[in-house]
């Protein structure tokens, strides 16, 4: 791992957020890493296929790994080594699986999942196989790579959609919510677009509180 800086008072994020390289066998991966010291709870977060570290709902990602610091589980933001579209799976389950390995360096043993858009279906992917992800949430995710959601449970999953998405229609969390196992919510919300903006608060606390009571 390669220290690059801090984000110490910028944004109102928390002053002890780290920004760092995570080495990997295909190349670095950067990402911005919010602890709190002995926990054993942590979400990763993924954007779309643009990549970036801030995630949708204007920049909601750093807000959100604070209010989880702030409730007892760590956040780790990750920025995919590769942003195109249409974006390769593979390649960003790769990412999301360091940063896995990561935390579990850091002491994680439950880990949320947390994707938008294209990094919803790269989430559902990655939790397939990983025996420490206990908890996965999508916002506004494509269904192209998540043919395997169903494998997810019994660890739970909640989709999250707004209904005035036309960039990826709420049929695709509808499609996914109706092939995953229990446990499993679908939460589709009026008047809302792909970035999730006009309900950006809503979905912050949603969020939160289902990682919350579903890393406990």
């Amino acid at each position: 791992m390669v220290e690059t800086g801090s984000t110490r008072g910028h944004g109102g994020v928390s002053p002890d957020e780290r920004l760092f390289a995570l080495a990997s066998g295909r190349g670095p991966i950067r990402c911005a890493y919010t602890p709190v010291a002995g926990s054993a709870a942590a979400v990763i977060m993924v954007g779309g296929g643009d990549g970036g570290l801030d995630g949708p709902a204007e920049k909601m990602y750093p807000d959100l790994a604070r209010d989880l610091q702030a409730l007892g589980v760590a956040g780790l933001r990750v920025d995919f080594r590769i942003h195109q579209f249409p974006g390769d799976v593979e390649e960003a389950v790769h990412d999301v699986r360091a940063g896995i390995r990561f935390l579990e360096g850091e002491g994680v043993r439950r880990i949320g999942l947390l994707g938008h858009s294209f990094g919803g279906a790269v989430m559902i992917e990655a939790a397939v196989d990983e025996e420490s992800v206990a908890s996965v949430v999508t916002l506004a995710t494509q269904t192209a790579g998540a043919q395997r959601v169903a494998e997810v449970a019994p660890r739970p999953i909640l989709l999250v959609h707004g209904l005035a998405d036309i960039r990826l229609t709420p049929e695709c969390s509808r499609m996914l919510h109706r092939l995953a196992g229990e446990p499993k919510q679908l939460v589709l919300l009026e008047g809302a677009t792909h970035s999730l903006r006009q309900r950006r608060e809503e979905v912050r606390q949603l969020v939160a509180e289902w990682f919350v009571e579903t890393l406990a």
